[in-house]
């Protein structure tokens, strides 16, 4: 462990790598961000990121951060539970999106334990924080498995119902270039969440017929004009481990991501920009750099009818694995 920086008020981040096989991780404590991911043979990280902890706090904001605890979009920043109107924090018009402007991805993470191939990170939570119920303890557990797999698992307690979708928000690019052109992305989901123009929900949709199909090898073309920030109803059973996607590099790098959440979030990271920031490259970020694919409970599922739910009781448990598995032709 080592010291990364600062944050602006403040607070100590620390930075954990992680190393077994041929892949190599490094973690910070702040947001419990996956900064970099280093496959034995490739010059560069697969996932973006920086070396300035500033970054982190301005336009770098969720990248590789652990968001929630209630992932993306919730509409008019309110949700109902247990009869009640949760009113939440808004952070992009009147939408409360990633929790709002103070969510886990801006807090400082504990370091519980650590070994060369594995680092277990917690955040408790106070009740009433950001507008939800429940004191609540998070727990994220990064390990490395030979020859080169990434997983990580997440668990949530609480004291008192409330809301719980925590998404992992990396943004991978395994070419190392200014843009994801010329990746292949494939996602097993035989539905979609179609959005408005605020990207909120409307429904589910079946991919058939729509620029949204990926289950066939889709080659990533920032020209075509279909722009990505989607959820994918992943083909299987809440729960049990299951294909999310699949990514491959012009150079051969090939990313299999599996979880046992039933949501993917495809987002091409059209607007997205590191400002001043340079990134890993050592150059700034531009539109279309990556590729964010978040496992995921749906996106403003509280107010969608028919959306499975994200309620956490007080008696249960909140889980999730997913794992990335890289290769190199």
């Amino acid at each position: 462990m080592t010291a990364f920086g600062s944050t602006q008020d403040g607070r100590t981040v620390d930075a954990i790598t992680i190393a077994k096989g041929d892949l190599t991780a490094t973690i910070l404590t702040f947001g419990a961000t996956l900064h970099s991911v280093h496959l034995l043979g490739v010059p560069h990280s697969l996932t973006l990121g920086c070396d300035t902890m500033q970054a982190y706090e301005a336009d770098l904001l969720y990248f590789g951060a652990l968001v929630g605890p209630l992932a993306n979009r919730v509409s008019n920043a309110t949700a109902p539970l247990n009869g009640q109107m949760l009113q939440l924090l808004a952070n992009e018009g009147t939408t409360s999106l990633h929790s709002g402007p103070y969510g886990i991805q801006q807090e400082v993470w504990t370091v519980l334990a650590q070994a060369p191939d594995s680092v277990t990170l917690e955040l408790t939570l106070a009740d009433g924080k950001d507008g939800f119920p429940g004191n609540r303890v998070i727990t994220a557990h990064f390990a490395i498995i030979d020859p080169a797999q990434l997983t990580l698992n997440i668990s949530a307690t609480t004291d008192a119902d409330t809301l719980i979708n925590i998404a992992n928000h990396s943004y991978w690019n395994l070419d190392g270039t200014a843009s994801i052109a010329g990746h292949v992305l494939t996602v097993p989901a035989d539905n979609y969440v179609p959005i408005d123009a605020a990207c909120i929900p409307t429904g589910r949709a079946p991919v058939d017929g729509t620029g949204f199909d990926l289950r066939t090898a889709t080659v990533m073309d920032p020209k075509n004009g279909q722009r990505l920030d989607n959820n994918f109803c992943l083909n299987g059973i809440e729960g049990t481990l299951k294909p999310a996607c699949t990514l491959t590099g012009k150079n051969g790098v090939t990313m299999m991501m599996q979880t046992t959440e039933i949501g993917l979030q495809v987002f091409d990271a059209w607007p997205i920009s590191s400002g001043d920031f340079k990134g890993h490259t050592g150059t700034e970020y531009k539109p279309h750099c990556g590729v964010a694919l978040e496992a995921q409970r749906w996106p403003d599922a509280p107010n969608q009818d028919g959306f499975p739910s994200c309620v956490l009781r007080a008696d249960e448990t909140y889980r999730q694995f997913t794992s990335w598995s890289f290769s190199h032709a």
